[in-house]
Parts: structure tokens; sequence; C-alpha cells
């Protein structure tokens, strides 16, 4: 079954449409090798955390889709790994991602809030991934990995490059990861003669102590992964959330009403429009079936995060957005020993960014004069916006204080 136009233009309603019918399914990936497709809550909730279920491509059968494929040196990550490798590694750079270290964060992410809506001032209207939901997870990312200032619009460059290919040139993308990994090569080297206070530079303390936690390998390709998932599944939770709501005024109105709604807001917004369409593949280790559907050792399976959060079965009326849903147990941002590392940081950089845009264009609209607004990544994988364009006029700063008074924000408590 050849679903990846249907799959681009209305993932949702194809999704509806396989679930109905049968809730796993045999497809062609993007390169045209065979997958299968999961599409019920259930048993999505059940694969995420099926230890049969392996994310090591030696587990894979030829013939199958494996997926994208990077230089060695940045293959050696946690998307590719099973325990014992992977909880060796995550539990090192877990420590990144405690919730006291992204609260300690909150306040300089909004900083750098307000520094880029500074800059769009009062001109009225804005492409706002490329001038908001870009440059701040960006920022954030290399801030903790320790990337310098002046390097950080390379790095949005090169991630770009990657998540975001240009059909016209398909070797902008093997560039950008070449130009990353040499990148990273010099970084470490540099952080080894000069230490600083960053993950980076603990995570090289770690491989340096040569009790065998962390090979070069793995080194190179934690700090690769740290950059493009942290940088790419943000950035798409910021766009996503602002287009619904903008898309459903009824429920922006009433997080203008009450902003400490903004939580529950990104909740909802992950589970109707997650950075995510698809889990990463994996492949049985063993003969087994999904859904009543017998699937063989080795062969790909992926398990669609956004068919299962659209189960009827799970969430009722679940292609309305709304925001006093109870949404626990959605699934935008995995589940099981995989679930996303940088879930937490995730969350408050789409809640701060949300607030403070709120806070600053109190009249925030999509721009009517631009043909298509807001038009999605062509991505089997993962669902994002090429662009956003908007409409605004700036709130004075005596409604931005009176709107924080008002609601204030924890990162200003």
């Amino acid at each position: 079954m050849d679903l990846a136009d249907d799959l681009i233009t209305d993932p949702y309603g194809t999704y509806a449409t396989l679930r109905t019918a049968s809730p796993v399914h045999r497809i062609k990936g993007t390169d045209g090798q065979p997958a299968w497709i999961v599409t019920r809550y259930e048993d999505v909730r059940a694969g995420l955390a099926d230890p049969r279920l392996s994310l090591d491509k030696k587990n894979a059968l030829p013939g199958n889709y494996h997926g994208s494929r990077l230089p060695p040196a940045l293959d050696a990550n946690l998307l590719n790994m099973d325990p014992p490798d992977h909880t060796r590694i995550r539990r090192l750079v877990g420590k990144a991602f405690t919730p006291g270290r992204v609260e300690r964060l909150r306040a300089p992410v909004r900083a750098l809030a307000d520094q880029l809506l500074d800059a769009l001032g009062q001109q009225g209207s804005t492409d706002l991934i490329a001038a908001y939901a870009a440059p701040l997870p960006i920022s954030v990312i290399c801030e903790l990995l320790g990337v310098a200032p002046d390097r950080r619009g390379d790095f949005r460059g090169w991630a770009q490059a990657l998540l975001v290919p240009d059909p016209d040139r398909p070797q902008d993308g093997a560039k950008a990861v070449g130009a990353m990994l040499a990148y990273f090569v010099e970084l470490i080297e540099h952080k080894r003669r000069e230490p600083k206070d960053d993950l980076l530079s603990d995570l090289i303390a770690v491989h340096d102590a040569e009790d065998g936690r962390l090979s070069e390998d793995e080194l190179l390709s934690l700090a690769f992964l740290i950059l493009v998932a942290g940088f790419e599944n943000t950035v798409q939770l910021i766009g996503n959330a602002v287009l619904a709501l903008l898309r459903h005024p009824d429920q922006l109105d009433e997080l203008r009403a009450d902003s400490t709604r903004i939580p529950a807001a990104v909740e909802e917004v992950a589970r109707y429009e997650g950075p995510a369409l698809l889990a990463i593949r994996r492949f049985p280790t063993e003969d087994m079936e999904i859904g009543g559907v017998p699937v063989k050792a080795g062969e790909t399976v992926l398990l669609s995060l956004a068919a299962a959060d659209r189960d009827p079965d799970r969430f009722p009326d679940p292609d309305r957005l709304d925001l006093a849903r109870d949404t626990a147990g959605h699934l935008a941002l995995g589940h099981g020993i995989h679930y996303c590392l940088g879930a937490p940081l995730a969350r408050a950089e789409t809640e701060i960014a949300l607030r403070a845009l709120l806070e600053r264009f109190p009249r925030l609209e999509l721009d009517a004069d631009t043909e298509d607004p807001a038009p999605w990544r062509r991505s089997l994988r993962a669902r994002g916006l090429d662009r956003l364009m908007v409409r605004y006029d700036a709130a004075s700063a005596s409604d931005v204080d009176r709107v924080s008074r008002r609601c204030p924000s924890p990162e200003r408590r």
C-alpha cells in the first residue's frame, strides 16, 4: 500500500481510514521498502513499551524500510539502541533534563523569548517559525551544549538542511551532516582543553575517565542527537500550538482569559497536533502478533503516535481541540523506556513561548494576505510547518504588564 501523499496531505483522515479497516497495515516507506504501520492507541502504547520491538538495526531484515542513515560516528545514539547500552547512556545524559535543571532554565528562556519578540517590534507581519519558533529552541540547546553564540546560526542552518530537505538540492542534507560532524569533533577537542559548565563538557569528562561508560562515537552521536531532537521537536510543538490556537479562536480566547491554563493547552496541542507522526522504526526480535496481525522477526514496525492520539476509543471526539480535555496518557512524546528525554524542556519552552507571545501580541492572527500562510512540511515522520505567516499589533508595555500581573508566569514568580 503506497500512502505517502495521503499521509502528508491528510494524515489524520488517512490514519482514521486505516484504523477503521484494520489496526495494522503493510505500507511502503519513503525509500519504497515495506513496513508495518500500527494505528490503534492500545497497540501503539503496548508497542512502545514492548522489549521485543528493538531499535537496534542489527535486528532488521534486509529489504525492509530502515529509516534515515547516518555516518557511523553519529549513528551510535539512543534512537538505535536497546538496553543495556540504552540504559547506560540515557542515565548519563538524563541529568541535563532533570526537573530542577529545567526549572532553572525558565528565566533565561523567557528572557530569550522576550528578546526575539522585541526584534519583531511593530513591523506588523512575520514568519513566526523563522523569527521565533526556530531560534528559541536552537539557542537553548546550543546553550546546554556550550556552543558559542557566533556559531548558532550555523547550527540552525545545518539542522534546517537536515530536517527540511530541499528536493531540488538533495546534497545539502549530506553536507550538513558532514559539517556538523566536523564541528563537533573540533568542539569536543576545544572543551577537552578548556572545559566549561555545560552538558558537553560533562559528557567529555565521562568519556575521558576511560571506565567504558561512553565511547568516542557515542559521545559524538549524543551531541548530534541532543541538538537535532531538541531543535526539531520543540520548534514543531511551538509552531503547531500557535497554528492550532489561531484556527480555534474560541479556545484561544479562553486561554487569553486565563493563562494559567497554558500547561494544559500544551498537552492538548501535543495530543491534537504533536511534533511526530511516527515513533522511530522498530524491528521485532521474534515472530509476534500486533493487533492480531502476524509480524515476522526483523520486519519494520512503525508505531503511529498521531493515529493513536486521534483514536476515538481513547480520546472521545479526537479531531476537536479541547483545552479542557483530560490528556493523560497521550503518546505525542512517546512512552516506555524510549520516552522523549527532553520532554520536560520541550514542554517548558513551549509554555514560555506561548505565554510571551500571547502577552505581547493580543491581536495575533494568520496573515490573510499570504496565499498559504501555514504549509505543512512534506514529511511522513514529523509534523511541522515550513512557515507560519502571521499579522499582529504589538501590545503596549502597560498591556503586557497588566496581563502579567493578572496571570503571573512560573518563571516570573
